[in-house]
């Protein structure tokens, strides 16, 4: 029976569902921490999920039972995915499922910032009606240029809501293509920096990861032009805040923020230099959280823990090594016997070969074979070739190299 510990504040339909697939649900929306710490000695569980909760190294060694964490959002820098490799637990994210959520909100800083929308409304509060005041803060977004750093799934959804407010884009990321760019109608930029000199609005929208952590600073403050209005609603890290902070005193920038560098982990006083600035806006690291954004990253959740228990696949997954030290294929045509891929093993840990990925294919037919392709690190000589195709019910064995 698998056991799975929701160790975060989920929609209950989520907890249903799983229940409903035959798993053992236990939920813990205030977990964390030390709290986090006790509930996996206790319940061992298959399955974390968590949103928010941080989960670190002494917790994946609390539970020597977990297999997969699912982050029920997009990132996953609350995750120490070096203990999760080390203990070989899966990590996994539902990305793109609240892009939309994260984009309208963007867009409401975007022309709050334009606005003074937040202004106006505690002039109203005080009592105060201020006309001529506020009638001549907006510059209006049309035709105006939104450069977006960052062009995932949050990035995407932004960019198709600039487009209908008629403004032109222009866009930076790694993996951004020209023909990508031309698909997605913006301007394809060399760099952060670049995108920063022709924008008139700049919204950032990157994974925290140690090439993001800092990069928007002083040098693409500078490259902005006076009053442009910055828009940050990806991870409050990825900014310079003192830079920023300069930013808004020597060049008027207008600032609308999701996030911060040093947000608390609960609620209570904070006040942040750059928040009693004025022209710069904040909200509280909610852009992910409407209730469309949160069943739609719930669905994704049961889905990933679903398919897992089914097939042992473990989607979107974030831990997993992109390339490995494999320099050879092994292919091995054999019967469809008990045994014949538990000798060839065999042989391999003996010539000290080890083993980087495998995969076993069946032919149709009540007599089919199979074909085992071994991903391997080091090549075999040809005394081992000829063990290898000397073993029993094995039909064919030849080597590949992959480099």
């Amino acid at each position: 029976m698998i056991t799975i510990l929701i160790a975060d504040k989920l929609p209950d339909a989520a907890r249903m569902r799983l229940q409903g697939a035959g798993f053992v649900v236990e939920s813990l929306p205030a977990a964390a921490g030390e709290a986090l710490t006790e509930a996996l000695v206790r319940l061992n569980p298959d399955v974390l999920v968590v949103r928010s909760t941080k989960v670190k190294a002494a917790h994946f060694a609390a539970a020597p039972g977990l297999q997969l964490v699912v982050r029920a959002g997009a990132g996953f820098d609350n995750i120490d995915l070096d203990a999760a490799s080390a203990k070989g637990v899966f990590v996994c994210t539902c990305p793109g499922m609240n892009a939309v959520a994260v984009a309208e909100l963007t867009f409401a800083h975007l022309l709050n910032a334009d606005r003074g929308l937040a202004d106006q409304a505690a002039a109203l509060r005080a009592g105060q009606w201020q006309k001529k005041a506020f009638g001549k803060t907006g510059h209006g977004l049309k035709g105006r240029t939104l450069g977006v750093l960052g062009v995932g799934a949050i990035g995407r959804a932004v960019i198709a809501r600039a487009r209908a407010f008629e403004m032109q884009v222009a866009a930076w990321s790694p993996s951004l293509s020209d023909a990508e760019a031309a698909a997605l109608g913006v301007r394809r930029c060399a760099s952060a920096v670049d995108v920063a000199r022709i924008s008139d609005a700049l919204s950032v929208h990157v994974a925290l990861t140690p090439a993001t952590r800092g990069l928007v600073g002083e040098a693409i403050f500078s490259a902005l032009r006076p009053d442009a209005i910055f828009i940050n609603t990806s991870r409050g890290e990825v900014v310079d805040e003192a830079a920023l902070c300069e930013a808004v005193r020597q060049r008027g920038l207008r600032v609308g923020l999701d996030v911060f560098a040093d947000e608390p982990a609960n609620d209570g006083d904070f006040l942040p230099e750059i928040a009693t600035l004025p022209q710069v806006y904040g909200s509280h690291h909610i852009a992910a959280s409407t209730n469309q954004a949160q069943e739609a990253v719930a669905a994704a959740m049961c889905r990933i823990v679903e398919t897992w228990a089914r097939t042992g696949e473990a989607l979107s997954c974030v831990n997993l090594a992109a390339e490995t030290p494999a320099t050879h294929l092994l292919v091995v045509r054999h019967a469809d016997q008990v045994g014949v891929l538990a000798g060839v093993l065999d042989r391999l840990r003996e010539a000290g070969i080890n083993v980087q990925g495998m995969e076993n294919i069946i032919f149709a037919g009540d007599d089919g074979a199979a074909c085992a392709r071994v991903q391997i690190e080091g090549a075999p000589d040809a005394a081992l070739l000829e063990q290898l195709a000397a073993g029993e019910h094995v039909i064919a064995v030849k080597v590949v190299a992959r480099r």
